[in-house]
């Protein structure tokens, strides 16, 4: 029988005593449950001690918070909030150097307890804690300044300080001017104890967030162009504590300061969070470059919570032999590329281990959009499925790169992005949108497993110009990778193509339309040699009866067409000799397509006949005779009416002339142009020289 709601099962510690394990009844008094605890140990006075936990922040436990205590729980017994408070107030003013530096260590960890810092700030401890940082200050009141722990106790001080203040028992408004001097100071000192830079930034922020008129002393004791400095130090987290009071004083500031302060400073604070920036992605560079231990159970279990996750993998089949089957088949629903051992796919570097540790992220911080991409691609055909496993390994690397993750910051570079600055776990937010975007544009790509480095690609680029614009925040990059799918993407790039400006000068489009004859002659010879090597054709006739073929291919001077039957579809190209029937090219009047030819006249307009209509052509020659064609593909049409004009001089109309042209233009121009890459082309050439005057400079040879 389980034991009653209200029972806590906890056992309660005391120094140099055996710890008691007792049943707590939630429904008693707290104070009640002291007193027998107390008496336990034969301890009076039991109004003098209270209960904390043993573990962790070792809070004191209240009435308010005793809900929280669960079985197994371990408890200390210590003396009151009330206690504590007034003993350690009592040491931290004592003139012995050692007892007053072990005091403030006390009451900086104390401080962080809201029962604690009620009865310390009741007991003008707030007070207290500015006079003493104060004299800390001052080397003439208190020798305490020659002393090496001189900085540690100011340390101690200030946390303390920003510990109480943090529970809002009290306002900001009440902080002296001569305070706000005094922690400007640490900040402005050119060589200043790291931790008591740290916690003086941090004051200044809360001061700066937590009230007005604060802002305005702040603000005439330090700007931003001081907090500058700080970004160009090591220490990350004086880094981050500037930014954060930088963000403070930007957020605060009237919008005409803050123009000003903008204008002034914005190339070199710029810098320094690009620098910030490069610095914390390089911690990445670690598990990067870690590769995964096949034989480390620690991570193998990170891979079957993974798969617990995505099918709720709980209730687990009987016997190796199923569960080994069973975890193969699940394996390859999540996407892995060894789907017997997917350690294997992260033994790679990079990205290494920090690929797994983005996809544990995302199943456990955003579960069921984990789920989602799971399951809805093991219900899709095996051949459209998106290998979530690959595509998240693949796209970490990718990010790697694009973020340049393990390289050293550039000089005068002040390319950052804002919203890694928004969120604790910045990187590991963007890998969770951008799988997400990866699965939205294979869906919208129709891919297959043989278009993956497509997909990857158009990521890529989607993911660039989204970063380009410079979202401020996750969920601005969210919108900017929402207006840019696959079918965008591809606009753009058109766009781009047509509109480039090098493209567009006189010179460049002179230069075009010499090199456009060329291109067409090879075309023309490209489509030609097709002709001569022939095509195999269906005879159109009754579905119901056994299909038939004929073959047709030009003669190698390009002066007869050959054509006859075959019994059956042939492999490869079919002799001159067995082909009975010829044309003279020389005979051919014109070529007709689609609806215009005779065979195609008394089609109806069935989708089927439809697309027969966009594969037929037809061969008019003499005397009125027709040769009908009726294409096996798209590709093959736009081969056979090209050669057929080429023969007849006509012009290339298809749709694969246009897109043959546009790409070897583009890629010979490229190619001429190559060594003229960042040099401005005129838009008219120089101007002839005149003519010399005499022509004695030249040699004669006789």
């Amino acid at each position: 029988m389980p034991p009653p709601a209200d029972i806590v099962k906890v056992a309660i510690e005391w120094p140099g005593a055996n710890a008691q394990l007792i049943e707590m009844d939630q429904k008693r008094p707290l104070s009640s449950i002291i007193r027998e605890v107390c008496d336990g140990w034969s301890l009076s006075g039991s109004e003098q001690f209270a209960l904390r936990y043993a573990d962790g922040p070792q809070l004191y436990i209240t009435e308010q918070s005793r809900g929280d205590i669960k079985n197994g729980t371990i408890l200390r017994l210590a003396i009151s909030p009330a206690r504590a408070a007034r003993q350690l107030l009592e040491r931290i003013q004592s003139h012995g150097i050692d007892a007053r530096l072990e005091a403030l260590k006390e009451l900086a960890k104390l401080s962080a307890d809201p029962t604690f810092a009620a009865e310390f700030i009741n007991m003008e401890g707030i007070g207290t804690l500015a006079r003493l940082s104060h004299l800390l200050k001052n080397p003439g009141l208190t020798v305490s300044f020659l002393s090496p722990s001189f900085g540690e106790m100011l340390a101690f001080t200030l946390t303390a300080f920003l510990e109480l203040m943090d529970h809002g028992i009290v306002s900001w408004d009440l902080i002296s001017l001569s305070f706000i001097k005094q922690i400007a100071g640490y900040v402005n000192q050119p060589m200043v104890d790291v931790s008591i830079l740290q916690r003086s930034l941090a004051i200044l922020e809360s001061m700066v967030l937590n009230s007005h008129s604060l802002y305005h002393r702040v603000a005439q004791e330090i700007t931003v162009g001081q907090l500058i400095g700080h970004l160009q130090v090591s220490n990350q987290e004086i880094q981050t504590y500037a930014i954060a009071l930088i963000n403070a004083l930007f957020l605060k500031a009237p919008e005409d300061r803050r123009k000003h302060e903008r204008s002034n400073n914005h190339s070199e604070m710029a810098h320094q969070l690009y620098v910030l920036q490069v610095l914390t992605f390089n911690l990445l560079e670690e598990r990067m470059m870690t590769k995964m231990d096949p034989n480390d159970q620690a991570q193998r279990d990170i891979i079957f919570e993974l798969r617990r996750i995505a099918f709720d993998g709980d209730t687990d089949p009987t016997g190796t032999e199923k569960r080994k089957a069973m975890y193969t088949k699940d394996y390859k629903m999540l996407g892995f590329t060894n789907h017997l051992n997917p350690a294997m796919d992260f033994t790679q570097t990079p990205p290494g281990m920090l690929a797994l540790d983005n996809m544990l992220y995302l199943a456990r911080v955003h579960q069921d959009t984990y789920i989602r991409i799971v399951l809805e691609n093991s219900s899709r055909e095996d051949k459209h499925e998106c290998p979530f496993g690959r595509c998240a390994i693949e796209l970490t690397r990718m990010l790697c790169e694009i973020l340049q993750v393990g390289e050293l910051p550039n000089e005068g570079c002040n390319d950052y992005h804002p919203m890694f600055f928004t969120h604790d776990r910045a990187w590991e937010e963007f890998f969770c949108v951008c799988i997400q975007l990866l699965n939205k544009t294979w869906k919208e790509m129709r891919a297959t497993a043989e278009d993956f480095n497509k997909v990857m690609q158009v990521v890529r680029e989607q993911i660039t110009r989204a970063l380009a614009m410079k979202p401020s925040s996750i969920d601005q990059l969210k919108n900017k990778l929402r207006g840019l799918s696959y079918s965008e993407i591809l606009r753009l790039r058109q766009s781009e193509r047509m509109s480039q400006d090098d493209f567009q000068s006189p010179p460049i489009i002179e230069l075009r339309e010499r090199i456009q004859p060329e291109i067409l002659e090879l075309i023309k010879q490209q489509r030609l040699n097709r002709l001569c090597e022939g095509s195999c054709f269906r005879k159109l006739g009754n579905r119901r009866r056994q299909e038939k073929f004929w073959f047709c291919r030009l003669s190698l001077n390009h002066k007869v067409l050959h054509y006859g039957d075959l019994e059956e579809s042939p492999q490869g190209e079919v002799p001159f000799e067995l082909l009975s029937d010829k044309i003279p090219v020389s005979d051919i009047k014109s070529v007709l397509t689609g609806k215009d030819c005779p065979h195609m006249k008394e089609k109806s307009a069935l989708k089927q006949n439809k697309e027969v209509l966009e594969l037929a052509f037809s061969v008019l020659y003499d005397p009125d005779e027709t040769l009908n064609f009726v294409a096996p593909n798209k590709y093959e049409y736009c081969i056979w009416t090209d050669g057929l004009c080429a023969l007849l001089g006509r012009e290339m109309g298809s749709d694969l002339t246009r897109s043959d042209l546009d790409t070897l233009i583009s890629m010979e121009m490229k190619l001429r142009l190559l060594d003229l890459e960042n040099i401005t082309i005129p838009e008219a050439p120089p101007p002839v020289p005149k003519e010399p005057s005499s022509y004695n400079f030249t040699y004669n040879y006789s």
